[in-house]
């Protein structure tokens, strides 16, 4: 199993899991994963068996049914608590869009110390009333979310109606789109929205 490792962990372990078109190693994900390592993370990345077949063969390949991305990531849990042996502090869940719903439905059985989630896809891009929100009733894992205002997976005037667990906290960015990306004429900057997101999980891994 293929992973890359980031960070000294002073503050805790993060396992962060791709989007569903974006590999471990993309620029965009190497750029979120410095935001965690700079709060003191040591942050593990890996690849859902779909992605690394398309490593491979270099074949598009679609994404794996949720049962068999949910059993890749406990197993890869499973694999980084005996790699880091008798280490004891906090794991934190995450990921980029499908990783990160993935890590949503594992949290609660792996006891995760909290999970984060950048892009979080509600539904699919112009199916509003295909929700993924029936596990996040009941959750009880800490769930925090980072949604762009423009998001097409999911905007503030739809995520508003969902019923979701009290555990669970939805942070806006404005004017961001699925990747938290703002437009140029709104003022802000990818850069700016980093700064934040890392700002807000501070509050949280320390």
């Amino acid at each position: 199993m293929n992973l890359l490792e980031d960070g000294c962990g002073d503050k805790g372990v993060l396992i962060f899991a791709h989007g569903a078109g974006m590999p471990m190693d993309h620029l965009y994900m190497q750029q979120l994963v410095n935001c965690f390592v700079g709060l003191g993370l040591k942050v593990f990345r890996f690849e859902f068996p779909y992605m690394n077949s398309r490593r491979i063969n270099g074949k598009q390949k679609f994404p794996d049914k949720l049962p068999v991305l949910e059993a890749h990531f406990i197993e890869v849990v499973a694999q980084i608590k005996q790699q880091l042996g008798s280490y004891s502090g906090p794991v934190y869940l995450g990921g980029k869009s499908l990783g990160g719903r993935v890590a949503s439905l594992v949290a609660d059985q792996l006891a995760a110390e909290a999970v984060f989630v950048v892009g979080y896809p509600f539904h699919p891009i112009k199916k509003p009333e295909t929700l993924r929100v029936e596990h996040l009733k009941d959750l009880a894992t800490p769930l925090h979310i980072f949604q762009g205002e423009r998001d097409k997976f999911g905007t503030p005037g739809e995520v508003v109606h969902y019923s979701l667990s009290k555990s669970v906290s939805i942070y806006w960015f404005e004017d961001g789109d699925h990747d938290l990306r703002p437009r140029k004429k709104s003022g802000y900057s990818l850069d700016q929205h980093f700064s934040t997101l890392t700002r807000l999980v501070s509050a949280v891994v320390i």
